[in-house]
């Protein structure tokens, strides 16, 4: 497929509302393209060239895009963020201005190329995947003198393209692609492509909860069918979508839809899996360090923010596994846990030997899904939690996490008391026989989590993410910030549940107005819907940064998109760790609201 041609059904996307009609579309260009082709297509759908999960990336700002837009259109710098100051989207800058210059001088892209210096004089790339690699050997790019380079490879693709194509081209590396849907929605354009329906969907997802690469996914389906999904298993390296708690209100009826349960303390730290891979040189085993790959719940890969992790093989009894685990930091001092705000400092890119030795972590090791190269997760958690035993030795940085087994509502209300007395979060309870099931919100893990002294009347809080933010009065002007909008999730959309503007540090807000403001669009996001008037921020912003939000009570709301408004409402904390797709759900609203009674002191 010619990219030109895929830059056109780019377009007809971003110009659909209909979910329907986009994963009709999808299914469309997955229909006509190749299995080599299909993988390359949907990374950049995702605006990558590799799985989300791994570490490579484009690493271009938007000063070095204004530096290869003009390079490639033979205009001023300053043009170019003239432009994009109008259109707050460098995609359509590009395509404005090269508009512009054809129509001004009647040039073809090809022309305007004579005089800049050309780092080769292979032809220029016009199918999806010469472009695909092209923009991959961007990525490879790294050192003195790197910027300058990408900025030449992408100003001689620019150069190359059409208007329509060049939008893409543009925002693809910048991460800002702008269609409008998840990987949900590719998921349902490729069971489109398979039966023309969604019915293939719950199998896709299953798969892709289990290996989170979309490419591959697509691969497989593209090549073997439903059928190739089957064999579709844990690798070490490559992450799991951790599964997830649903909420339940009382021990009783706990006990009630899950029988025999294991709870476990719920510690507030930093969602983490670890990949174990031990060194197969027998003759170097001392001398060449073994794998270890570590993942947010979000699927970063995070693996240089855990020093600590490297001298693990001397606990693990196995030759490689998968660990589900919570890190979190302590004082070496007294021994005690740190909040999770303190314990989150540890998510940088720079000086983490010395931040590790201030803010040291320990792992609490809570499941294992893989043991030498054996998928574990069918097994019910009475035989993994025995596996995980026999595989880890306590006293270094991993621990194995405290449990009980329990049918009786009563010995688990204690367990949770006894919890909370100690400082913790409260309990998370698992079906004792139940499987370990990726990326699930099922009732096979739920939490019990009360904080009304810390958080307000909700003994829950509500996970959100920030859809805009309206300029500060007073002294917030200085911050350029004095309230923002955020939103819960619904399928593949947020929906508005509430404004805050107060119960926000000055220091926090100063975070905020730094964060949001290099998130602004000029347009409302197409996942946002049902904003009314009344709540239209002054800056929209891109989906990204989450929030932890407490709350008095839930009241049902004719002006917000989700039905429902928080009252009082007061941010808790920025979760780094999560991402847009882990934020509250509708449904979890609902039942937050139906068991109101319950949850409100």
């Amino acid at each position: 497929m010619k990219f030109s041609t895929l830059a056109s059904y780019f377009q007809t996307i971003e110009n659909t509302s209909s979910r329907i009609s986009m994963t009709k579309i999808l299914a469309d260009v997955f229909h006509q393209v190749s299995q080599d082709e299909i993988g390359a297509i949907c990374y950049l759908l995702q605006g990558r060239v590799a799985a989300s999960f791994s570490s490579i990336e484009f690493g271009i700002a938007d000063k070095f895009m204004i530096r290869a837009i003009a390079r490639a259109f033979r205009v001023l710098p300053s043009v170019v963020t003239q432009e994009f100051r109008k259109t707050g989207d460098l995609g359509a800058t590009a395509e404005h201005i090269a508009l512009g210059g054809e129509k001004e001088s009647g040039i073809s892209r090809q022309d305007m190329l004579v005089g800049l210096e050309k780092s080769n004089t292979l032809p220029p790339p016009t199918s999806v995947l010469e472009v695909f690699m092209v923009l991959t050997s961007i990525t490879a790019l790294s050192g003195i003198g790197s910027q300058d380079k990408k900025v030449e490879i992408l100003s001689e693709l620019l150069a190359f393209v059409t208007p329509l194509e060049a939008r893409y081209l543009v925002r693809i590396p910048l991460g800002k692609l702008r269609l409008g849907f998840s990987d949900m929605t590719i998921l349902d354009g490729l069971s489109w492509m398979i039966s023309e329906d969604k019915r293939n969907r719950a199998a896709l997802e299953d798969a892709f909860n289990v290996r989170p690469d979309i490419g591959f996914i697509a691969r497989t389906v593209k090549e073997s069918g439903v059928d190739g999904l089957k064999k579709v298993h844990a690798v070490v390296g490559a992450p799991i979508l951790p599964a997830l708690c649903q909420r339940i209100p009382t021990t009783e009826e706990m006990i009630e839809k899950m029988g025999t349960v294991c709870a476990e303390p719920k510690f507030d730290g930093v969602r983490t899996q670890i990949h174990f891979r031990r060194s197969k040189s027998e003759k170097l085993k001392h001398t060449t360090p073994d794998s270890i790959d570590c993942f947010s719940r979000n699927l970063e890969n995070t693996s240089q923010m855990y020093p600590e992790l490297l001298a693990i093989g001397n606990q693990i009894h196995a030759d490689n596994a998968i660990f589900d685990a919570e890190a979190v930091g302590y004082d070496e001092k007294t021994g005690k846990l740190v909040a999770f705000q303190e314990t989150v400092t540890r998510k940088r890119k720079h000086d983490i030997v010395q931040t590790s030795r201030t803010m040291p972590l320990r792992f609490y090791i809570f499941d294992i899904l893989c043991k030498d190269d054996v998928d574990l997760m069918p097994l019910p958690l009475s035989k993994r939690r025995k596996i995980l035993k026999d595989t880890i030795d306590e006293g270094g940085a991993l621990r194995i996490t405290d449990a009980i087994v329990t049918d009786d509502p009563t010995v688990l209300r204690q367990y949770h008391t006894t919890q909370r007395e100690a400082g913790l979060e409260g309990i998370v309870v698992k079906q004792w026989d139940g499987p370990y099931e990726p990326g699930r919100k099922g009732f096979r893990w739920v939490k019990l989590k009360e904080g009304e002294g810390k958080t307000g009347k909700l003994t829950d809080t509500v996970d959100c993410v920030i859809m805009g933010y309206s300029q500060g009065e007073g002294k917030r002007s200085g911050f350029g910030i004095g309230a923002f909008l955020v939103g819960i999730r619904n399928k593949d959309t947020f929906q508005t549940i509430t404004k805050i503007g107060t119960g926000v540090s000055d220091d926090l807000w100063k975070t905020l107005a730094g964060r949001l403001s290099a998130l602004i669009t000029k347009e409302k996001p197409k996942e946002y819907t049902d904003v009314v008037s009344s709540l239209i921020p002054d800056y929209w912003i891109i989906p990204e940064v989450v929030v932890e939000i407490a709350a008095d009570d839930l009241t049902v709301s004719p002006v917000h998109g989700a039905g429902f408004a928080l009252r009082f409402p007061r941010l808790v904390k920025i979760r780094e760790d999560k991402s847009p797709k882990d934020v509250t759900t509708r449904e979890e609203i609902e039942r937050m609201y139906t068991n109101q009674d319950i949850f409100v002191s």
